[in-house]
């Protein structure tokens, strides 16, 4: 057996009353407020974007977060220089810089400041840079539009509480505009960027009318690949913020354009919808054979449901963006701005495409040229907009007549839902198709500002419970006369590899109980070990693990106090469990003080996946001194 991937660490801690410390801070006093994870130019990147109290040079550090020991990153982190300049809306400075070379289904913690003077530090994971992935995708949460900034962001605090809970495997989060109410209202701000989800999970933001006027956008949103070219802004460039940008993340090419600036000048030069029509064209004649998915997303929904529906610079984004996109063979644009769920039918040339497409319909083939267009919900439930009644007498193919088919609604939309309750939009990429579902975050009752302060609900809790499915639907691609041949290729001899499966390095057992007389206890679970093993060998595998005495200064608990009992939470992979190892202080041996096994598999075993788990305990005498204790439990994988 041969040493494979060795000495991923994390830290244990465990208290005897009291908490945690932090070390002082250094002399540079600067303070780093705002972070934000962003999306990169692809899967392998990360942009990070913060504010600073302080004009100084500064700099992310990243590193696998099994490398951090008792929250130190190690000596090889690799730390990527900032770039940024004065706020325009308020105090202080902003600073971005751009993570590169990411390995795939690792765990990364990052930080952001200079040496002495670090934020603390946050943690994202990547997975597997191909194949199928999940995002999510939020409306308006517009912190501050109910008058209640607290009560805006407890709404959307929940949402994406909720959101990532359900869904912790997603990769991206999306959001269609509107941060906050007023583009330079840093509290806003300070309350849409609370949540530490948006450092956990990379965000691709979209400019919406709300934000653009001022730069507080672009100063808390770096975005790859990106245009500011005048055309782009709504008005001067100088003080709005804007712009067209793109990435691709696995098979799929996002582009994304600040539909503020719609108006296209009379004297014929580009600029205004032209400008961005031009802009997706080239993205898409240089990237999108690259791409199985094609996604556009902007702020103002053009095909919605609700008060927006029949704006006049609605009205022009339908004759100016549609033909171009069903040209393009874009498949599914995302949009924000009217408060309310919508989704179309497969729209051709601004047209619907199939008269005989069913309202509701499970499953859609839109066809050569079908593009289906999706309007959120608020995700934070500060404002909700109540769907319109379509106009029998409008004629006009860009305007809001009915639907044959569904009299009530709009004649371009399958599905329109407004009950007054938070939701959000979940996207399932496939090889083979794309999955959407608008998903309850929330019902009538508190965290819903617009409802808390007198509007009504239609919901109820009991049959539309949060997590319940307002509409769910697969969009097929057409393959013509001919059929579509896939086939997925593994690595050439496969691999084997382990990761820890959690953000957070630290296993904190919480504050020691009295056992007895003589005696104290502690008890927890490590984060969940991830086992893949697709070798053509079959070869014998291990993970063991052995832990280091606890230490607070110069006061122990020895690591033989430690004992464990191991599981397979999922089986693959030939995984068996390790045998139970128990407290040195029950038995006098040694405990986790010596390598112990958590799992194997025997020569011959099934290729596969497994997580591996374990539940911790540690008993020691009642002797040990007051304190916060700390431990590293480093852990070992053995392959041939």
């Amino acid at each position: 057996m041969a040493t494979g991937a060795a000495a991923a660490i994390f830290g244990l801690g465990v208290a005897l009353s009291g908490g945690l410390t932090t070390a002082a801070s250094a002399a540079d006093s600067t303070s780093y407020t705002g972070i934000v994870l962003g999306v990169g130019a692809n899967e392998t990147q990360r942009i990070v974007t913060w504010y600073s109290s302080g004009d100084t040079a500064q700099k992310v550090q990243v590193a696998p977060t099994a490398a951090i020991v008792d929250g130190e990153f190690p000596a090889d982190a690799v730390t990527v220089d900032a770039t940024g300049a004065a706020n325009t809306s308020t105090t202080g400075y902003n600073r971005h810089a751009t993570i590169t070379n990411l390995k795939e289904n690792t765990g990364y913690s990052y930080r952001v400041g200079s040496e002495g003077n670090w934020s603390g530090a946050y943690a994202f994971k990547t997975q597997d840079f191909e194949g199928d992935y999940d995002f999510l995708f939020f409306g308006d949460p517009q912190i501050g539009s109910s008058g209640d900034v607290a009560k805006d962001g407890a709404g959307w605090a929940e949402t994406l509480r909720y959101a990532t809970a359900a869904n912790p495997n997603i990769e991206l989060l999306v959001s269609g505009g509107d941060h906050v109410e007023s583009a330079n209202n840093e509290a806003q701000w300070d309350s849409f960027l609370a949540p530490d989800q948006l450092r956990q999970y990379p965000v691709a933001a979209t400019i919406g009318n709300h934000d653009v006027g001022g730069k507080s956008w672009e100063q808390h949103h770096f975005t790859p690949n990106t245009d500011r070219s005048s055309q782009y802004y709504n008005g001067d460039s100088a003080t709005r913020s804007g712009g067209d940008y793109w990435y691709m993340y696995k098979d799929t090419l996002f582009i994304d354009i600040n539909s503020n600036s719609y108006v296209n000048p009379a004297d014929g030069s580009l600029g205004g919808d032209t400008a961005h029509v031009a802009y997706v064209t080239d993205v898409i004649k240089n990237h999108g054979a690259e791409a199985k998915w094609t996604v556009l997303n902007y702020h103002h929904a053009i095909y919605s449901p609700a008060s927006h529906s029949g704006d006049g610079d609605n009205k022009q984004r339908r004759k100016d963006f549609t033909t171009a996109f069903s040209e393009l063979g874009v498949d599914l644009v995302l949009q924000g701005h009217d408060h309310s769920y919508s989704r179309s039918y497969s729209i051709k040339n601004g047209q619907k495409a199939n008269p005989a497409e069913q309202p509701g319909a499970a499953e859609v083939y839109p066809g050569p040229g079908g593009v289906i267009y999706v309007t959120a919900n608020s995700a934070s439930g500060s404002k909700y907009y109540d769907i319109k009644k379509p106009n029998p007498a409008d004629t006009d193919p860009n305007g809001q007549g009915p639907d044959p088919l569904n009299p009530d609604s709009f004649w371009y939309n399958s599905v329109q839902n407004q009950e007054h309750v938070r939701t959000y939009v979940k996207v399932q990429v496939k090889a083979d198709k794309l999955v959407v579902e608008n998903i309850r975050s929330g019902t009538c009752a508190a965290p819903n500002a617009a409802v808390e302060k007198g509007l009504s609900c239609t919901n109820t809790a009991e049959g539309q419970p949060v997590g319940s499915l307002v509409d769910n639907f697969t969009i097929l691609p057409y393959n013509g006369d001919g059929q579509a041949i896939q086939v997925n290729v593994p690595g050439a001899t496969g691999e084997f590899g382990w990761t820890i499966d959690g953000y957070n390095g630290l296993v904190d057992l919480g504050t020691a109980k009295e056992r007895d007389a003589f005696s104290f206890e502690a008890t927890g679970k490590i984060n969940p070990i991830l086992v893949s093993d697709s070798r053509f060998s079959l070869a014998p595998w291990s993970i063991s693990a052995n832990v280091s005495d606890f230490k607070d200064g110069d006061k122990t608990i020895a690591g033989s106090y430690l004992g464990w009992t191991p599981q397979v939470i999922t089986a693959g992979a030939g995984a068996k469990a390790g045998a139970a190892v128990a407290s040195g202080y029950d038995d006098q041996g040694k405990g986790l003080a010596i390598s112990r096994g958590l799992g194997a598999a025997d020569q011959g075993h099934a290729r596969g996946t497994a997580k591996l788990g374990a539940d911790l305990d540690l008993k020691f005498p009642n002797e040990v001194a007051k304190g916060s204790y700390r431990a590293t439990l480093t852990i070992t994988a053995l392959s041939s």
